[in-house]
């Protein structure tokens, strides 16, 4: 399974991703599923995936084929190079949907069993930061400031903290606490859900990468965000009125 969340706030983005997939209990590979593209002081996207991996992976090599026969002389619209975020969110739908139609017309293969969702966020030169949920179907939404992050995947244990927590002014550096313990939530209620995980972030107007980071399971930082998340739930629910009066 999957969990990926990316968060848009006023300072810029951050995103956290897992790495576990899995096709029963004994078959878990480790796979990226945030991948990262810049062109440096023009552009810096990010897309994260989840579903069928065949269909991830694919549309992650299309997309990154085009870059490169681009950067060759071959003339083609990518998404570093299109002129805006929407029409590169636009470019990733209308690439899962041919490689979908592909998959279907020579395996067979139900569209159920071919389902993914991506994200993709980022910003360009004179550009606004943008976060796009995009659908199996190719279709997408853009986060607002009232629904200031998206997930995919194992997204339920995760969102309490961010329902509470992420708001347009938060800061990115409470932001990324933020996704850390959505995460460690989520590792903890789900086990096809797994390290290591890739945490990114984007500032705004900076128009590249402020940092690209895995985190794995002996990470100390992490692992103290996790002890003291815990102890702090802990002690506030030992600090809650009694029902029973």
């Amino acid at each position: 399974m999957t969990y990926c969340v990316a968060v848009r706030v006023n300072a810029g983005l951050v995103l956290l991703s897992d790495t576990r997939t899995n096709a029963g209990v004994d078959n878990i590979g480790r796979f990226r599923k945030t991948f990262t593209y810049e062109s440096p002081g023009e552009r810096a996207v990010a897309i994260m995936c989840s579903g069928n991996l065949s269909v991830t992976q694919e549309v992650k090599t299309t997309l990154s084929r085009a870059i490169k026969d681009n950067l060759e002389g071959v003339e083609c619209e990518t998404i570093l190079n299109c002129r805006t975020l929407h029409r590169a969110a636009q470019i990733v739908g209308d690439t899962m949907k041919s490689v979908q139609s592909r998959m279907q017309q020579k395996l067979g293969m139900a569209s159920t069993s071919l389902s993914s969702n991506m994200i993709l966020c980022g910003q360009r030169k004179n550009g606004k930061l943008r976060l796009y949920l995009i659908y199996s179907d190719g279709n997408f939404i853009e986060a607002t400031a009232d629904t200031p992050f998206f997930q995919i995947g194992e997204h339920k244990y995760g969102k309490p903290i961010l329902d509470r927590i992420i708001h347009p002014d938060t800061s990115l550096e409470d932001a990324a606490k933020a996704v850390c313990v959505s995460m460690d939530s989520t590792l903890r209620s789900n086990l096809s859900v797994g390290m290591p995980l890739d945490l990114t972030v984007i500032s705004k107007d900076d128009l590249s990468f402020r940092l690209r980071r895995r985190i794995y399971p002996d990470d100390e930082e992490f692992g103290r965000i996790s002890a003291q998340w815990g102890e702090t739930l802990r002690r506030g629910f030992e600090s809650l009125p009694s029902v029973l009066d």
